[in-house]
């Protein structure tokens, strides 16, 4: 196992256009991953070798664009055209780290913040029972305000069905909404005549006030939705039959994520307050009733995981202020086993995290590599792949409490870009899945957009003023 250090790069406007060579030199990491998502991550990204010829002096890896081009121009490699991997090489070396610029400024923290599967509309949720629907291809108009019905303490998920026709929202309540979300080319901001039905997924109907949902996401197919909830079990919705249809008693603590693997929706992947990782499979659990497997390395609870949708690979967010990287093959298949950690005493709702502690090492860590920099307070902070098409998911971003967005190279570790614009934690954040755009929410109330190219420095002139003036009281 692969153990990755905090790095120390920032990424600056003059590094942004070469992402992709930003790890070398001091930054260099010698404990790079040495795996098969390695060398699928680099064979995914990596160009065509006839359109690579070296430049004098420089690494192969920073190629220039421009050298690129004039070789697809002369058909270097005798397919007209980029492939693929080309582009992906070209475009993950165009990080969205400038600006930023502002999206909306909402009067109480913002919880959630998705972009849709194909990049069209955007969601934010905060505290105060909002949740904006943005149509992000009319210039960020806002396509439905939704009041949350039925609220406790925060929206804590959303999720935007994969035709983009519906959202269902989650709170603190055994009962998850769905919501009609309406045409995308008109705007809706009322909720009177359009469907926004209580989904109840608590047992029997009873309506406990301890009862949560922390996580809630569609099917690829949209027909189920999939829960995680505080009474220490996964949902499985069946939006069809308008029904829960499974109901798993899966962790000893709250599930705080949950997720389906790949567009099977066979393969559930599960984490928790108990500080492990499960995979379910349907398949066989009717007969058995258990988890395919465990997977252990996390010194504290989970807050958040997102898969590579491969069905193979995941990453989690721990409380023990690390991001690690996970390959189901490598879990026990023994539930039973899995050692009881001696409680720390740590609760990082209101505690600095140790110095001591991170040094410490779980004994049986089956984790793959694990990214350390950010930190996980406060709040569930949530972390991701990038999107597949414009970088072959070769980096890993996550929010944080200490209000940056940090952004991860997959296989070497380093650090490659930390967003610095909030005043708050960021609990969410998001990357266009076809452009260099990142979007990041806070606890501040701003919602912000970084991009490639961009600079932002308008909103970032009048912040430093509202600064100086409030300084000056």
């Amino acid at each position: 196992m692969s153990r990755f250090r905090k790095g120390r790069y920032i990424c600056d406007e003059e590094d942004a256009s070469d992402g992709s060579s930003s790890n070398q030199g001091e930054n260099e990491k010698s404990d790079n991953l040495d795996h098969e998502i390695a060398h699928l991550t680099k064979i995914r990204s990596r160009p065509h070798k006839l359109l690579t010829r070296p430049v004098p002096g420089r690494l192969k890896l920073s190629v220039p664009t421009l050298n690129m081009l004039v070789g697809r121009e002369v058909n270097s490699s005798g397919r007209g055209r980029f492939s693929a991997a080309d582009s992906c090489h070209i475009m993950s070396r165009f990080l969205p780290v400038h600006g930023p610029q502002s999206v909306d400024q909402m009067k109480s923290r913002v919880y959630v913040s998705q972009f849709s599967a194909d990049g069209s509309l955007f969601v934010a949720g905060c505290q105060g029972s909002h949740i904006r629907i943005y149509n992000v291809d009319r210039n960020w108009q806002i396509q439905k305000n939704i009041q949350a019905k039925s609220l406790r303490w925060t929206i804590t998920d959303t999720s935007i069905s994969p035709d983009q026709r519906f959202l269902v929202y989650a709170s603190m309540s055994p009962v998850v909404h769905i919501v009609d979300v309406g045409s995308t080319t008109r705007e809706s901001v009322a909720n009177i005549t359009e469907i926004h039905d209580g989904l109840d997924f608590s047992v029997d109907g009873d309506d406990d006030d301890e009862f949560g949902i922390f996580c809630v996401k569609f099917s690829t197919d949209g027909k189920e939705l999939v829960a995680a909830s505080s009474d220490n079990s996964i949902y499985v919705y069946d939006l069809q039959a308008n029904r829960c249809t499974l109901r798993v008693p899966a962790h000893r603590s709250d599930v705080n994520t949950v997720c389906f693997a790949d567009e099977t929706g066979h393969l559930i992947f599960s984490g928790s307050d108990d500080k492990v990782c499960k995979v379910w499979d349907r398949r066989c659990f009717i007969t058995n009733g258990q988890a395919s497997g465990v997977l252990m390395g996390h010194l504290e609870g989970i807050t958040f995981l997102d898969s590579r949708r491969d069905g193979r690979y995941f990453i989690s967010n721990g409380k023990d202020q690390t991001t690690k990287l996970w390959d189901i093959r490598k879990m026990s298949s023994n539930t039973s086993s899995t050692p009881r950690l001696q409680n720390s005493g740590f609760d990082y709702r209101w505690m600095s995290y140790p110095t001591h502690a991170r040094t410490l090492k779980h004994p049986r860590d089956q984790s793959l590599a694990t990214y350390s920099g950010h930190t996980v307070l406060r709040t569930l902070i949530r972390c991701y792949f990038s999107p597949e098409h414009s970088t072959s998911q070769k980096y890993i971003y996550t929010g944080s409490s200490d209000s940056y967005v940090y952004i991860y190279d997959l296989v070497s570790g380093a650090q490659v870009g930390r967003l610095d614009f909030h005043d708050a934690p960021v609990r969410d954040c998001s990357w266009h899945p076809y452009y260099p755009m990142i979007i990041s929410s806070s606890w501040d109330g701003n919602i912000v957009r970084w991009e490639y190219p961009g600079t932002g420095e308008v909103y970032r002139r009048k912040r430093t003023v509202a600064r100086y003036r409030s300084t000056r009281g």
